[in-house]
Formats: structure tokens, sequence, C-alpha cells
């Protein structure tokens, strides 16, 4: 079985660099799985200036927070808010 996270982004805003989500040890090892719901603001360059956790298991957000943090994007006039939602299973 290999632990892993999966990501996906309903943005307007095309992703050009995804940093997977690291699975925590401990959420692991304690069967904890679901998905983490963030919020982030996208600079007119494409990077991540914050993100906000919208929802999810406590364990699980920090990992999902570091993750979308070191995401690009493509760039754009303006800053925008993306919804991006990360899931951890095991399989």
């Amino acid at each position: 079985m290999i632990s892993r996270a999966q990501e996906s982004a309903d943005t307007g805003r095309k992703v050009l660099i995804k940093t997977p989500p690291v699975y925590p040890t401990l959420a692991h090892s304690m069967n904890i799985h679901g998905a983490v719901k963030v919020e982030a603001l996208i600079a007119p360059n494409g990077t991540v200036k914050s993100v906000t956790v919208i929802g999810g298991h406590p364990l699980l957000t920090q990992s999902a927070v570091t993750a979308v943090g070191h995401w690009k994007f493509e760039a754009a006039p303006k800053e925008t808010r993306e919804l991006i939602e990360l899931k951890f299973d095991d399989q």
C-alpha cells in the first residue's frame, strides 16, 4: 500500500508547477484520510501570496498549506483567489 495525496484545483488560472503534499506520517499511522480545502491568494506574477484553510482534518491541513504555498500559476493582470482541494488517502 502506498500513501499518497492528490490535488485538484478548480481555478480560472492554469497551474504551472504543482508541489504534491506530503501525507503526514502521524496521520497515516492513525489511518486519517480525507480532503483538505484551501483558498489561495495568487499574485499577478503567479506566485502564491497566502493560503487559507477552509476545511479538513487538522493533521492534514499544514501539509496542504505548505504544498500549495509552493505552487506556481500562470501570470494574470490582477490577483485572484483560487479554491483548491487536496485529497489524502491510502492506495
